[in-house]
């Protein structure tokens, strides 16, 4: 992996809830502009390390650093303010509101109302199937539906880190690929960083451009999508 500065760095993490280890010993980078990959089976810690890197989750150990400031301690709000967002489908959209009142929440940051009308044009061309459903209660879309509308609340904001939490889950082949044509778009079009966090094999290595697999809250191994394919570890039950 080239050393290039990275936009998020985590050295060292550990985490725990209650008396429980959650993550042991986590290090890994994310370069500007790329695609990188957290791959492991339910249960394996992806969640949590999401968690921990947008405030959720206190970190016992270890740093967390953003654009080269340490923002271990800092709360959640302040995260997203220096801009980490995270997308994920049953998280953060308010299903008896509409699409569009979902959209407009989520860019509760911009003030100015030209750049946010400007913003919301743009999300409508980026996702034209929320275009047709802006009335429509969020409760009521399908998985797929969901997933863009997550997609969209984080790409109006523009943020500089888009961490995406399992944006295939429960969704059908088409839906999902779909979702993953999209994820290289948003990261071609407009430069943007993005942290995926995946079950996904396949797919998820098919659009990234570094990964790292995690099993039992521990890194067991990190390479470019062709040295995981090569290393055989793919092949491992755990992964399934």
């Amino acid at each position: 992996m080239s050393e290039q500065t990275a936009l998020l760095e985590v050295n060292n993490l550990y985490t725990s809830y209650g008396r429980i280890p959650m993550l042991l010993d986590v290090s890994f980078r994310l370069r500007e502009g790329e695609i990188c990959t957290i791959l492991g089976a339910n249960g394996a810690g992806k969640t949590t390390l999401v968690k921990a890197i947008i405030g959720m989750v206190k970190a016992d150990q270890g740093t967390i650093q953003f654009q080269d400031e340490d923002i271990t301690s800092m709360p959640t709000h302040k995260r997203i303010e220096k801009g980490i967002q995270v997308a994920a489908a049953e998280v953060g959209t308010f299903p008896k509101m509409t699409v569009e009142k979902n959209l407009r929440l989520g860019a509760y940051n911009i003030k100015d109302q030209k750049l946010l009308s400007e913003r919301l044009e743009e999300a409508y061309e980026s996702f034209p199937v929320l275009k047709d459903r802006l009335q429509q209660k969020a409760g009521t879309l399908s998985g797929g539906e969901r997933t863009m509308l997550a997609l969209a609340r984080a790409y109006i904001n523009k943020p500089a880190l888009l961490i995406m939490d399992e944006p295939s889950l429960g969704l059908a082949p088409i839906v999902v690929d779909e979702v993953f044509r999209i994820v290289r778009r948003l990261n071609q079009e407009n430069d943007m960083s993005i942290m995926l966090v995946e079950q996904n094999v396949v797919k998820s290595l098919g659009v990234s451009d570094y990964g790292y697999i995690i099993q039992k809250g521990q890194i067991i191994f990190q390479g470019d999508p062709d040295q995981i394919h090569e290393s055989g570890i793919l092949d491992n039950p755990v992964m399934s």
